[in-house]
């Protein structure tokens, strides 16, 4: 069975599915998108999904393509017409198609919305099956990556590098030595002292919806964490580290830049995170849909 598309307004074979030449997402990654992890045929966390979609196109000023509502009815038929249960939608809003121009095209140019979904590997059954290895690399992206932005070359060329020393993930840092976030995740440390720490939402950062979720159930949980910044130093002296996104959910980093973090294996906080990120997923009351 051929993968189906939405695109502007069709849905069509993913073999035949089309944007064009002069798309704006295309011509200069003017645009936004989001990933959004689907079990049992439930879009996780999708409230939190959406409002940062419509946050990053108020801040980049693109028109939204359609209601939510109306948009919540697509995705959910994307992934029926793809027959996935268990997976990921993907959803990317540019500025439309125009004469190539880097000001605005004019206000009647309309949005362009494609969405797409696929299977995916089904959700890790324990912490312990669920680590890899993470590198450092300088941040080299700009300074509005609070905006979920397809401009993501950096983080291209942070997860190659990753990938070309066999890690599964490239943590940032700043010119100043401080962390950031990861190439596609956001960071946690258990510091030198057992605190639990992520950095604090700024610019440098986006605001995952996973460490959203994650901050949300640790509050029911009674569990306690400090958002504030971290060096590379306290990362690397860290008792225990993990990263969280829509595909990682919360996965445990064992090793950094090749030196093993606590005892190489999740420790007791990241474990109990990623079973209250289990329940969430697997059924939690805030993820009816």
């Amino acid at each position: 069975m051929s993968r189906i598309a939405y695109v502007n307004g069709r849905y069509v074979p993913q073999r035949d599915a089309s944007v064009n030449i002069e798309d704006r997402g295309y011509q200069f990654a003017d645009g936004v998108y989001e990933v959004i992890y689907v079990h049992g045929g439930r879009l996780i966390d999708e409230d939190r999904h959406l409002d940062r979609l419509e946050r990053s196109l108020r801040e980049l000023r693109i028109a939204q393509p359609m209601h939510r509502e109306a948009l919540r009815c697509v995705l959910r038929e994307v992934a029926a017409r793809n027959r996935v249960t268990d997976g990921i939608v993907y959803m990317q809003v540019t500025r439309g198609v125009a004469k190539r121009d880097h000001a605005f095209p004019a206000a009647w140019t309309p949005p362009s919305l494609v969405i797409t979904s696929r299977r995916i590997p089904p959700f890790p059954a324990e912490a312990d099956a669920w680590t890899v290895h993470a590198i450092t690399q300088p941040d080299i992206r700009w300074s509005r990556v609070d905006i979920k932005s397809v401009g993501l070359l950096p983080n291209v060329l942070a997860k190659q590098a990753a990938r070309e020393q066999g890690a599964g993930e490239a943590i940032l840092f700043d010119r100043n030595g401080m962390v950031t976030e990861g190439s596609s995740t956001n960071v946690w440390i258990v510091d030198a002292k057992g605190v639990l720490r992520t950095r604090h939402l700024d610019n440098a950062i986006l605001a995952g919806c996973t460490r959203g979720a994650v901050i949300a159930l640790m509050a029911d949980a009674g569990m306690t964490f400090e958002e504030c910044a971290f060096s590379l130093d306290e990362l690397r002296a860290a008792q225990e580290v993990f990263i969280t996104s829509a595909t990682s959910f919360v996965r445990a980093i064992t090793a950094v830049d090749g030196a093993t973090i606590g005892d190489g294996t999740p420790g007791p906080v990241t474990s109990a995170i990623f079973d209250l990120f289990s329940r969430h997923v697997r059924g939690d009351r805030r993820n009816a849909a």
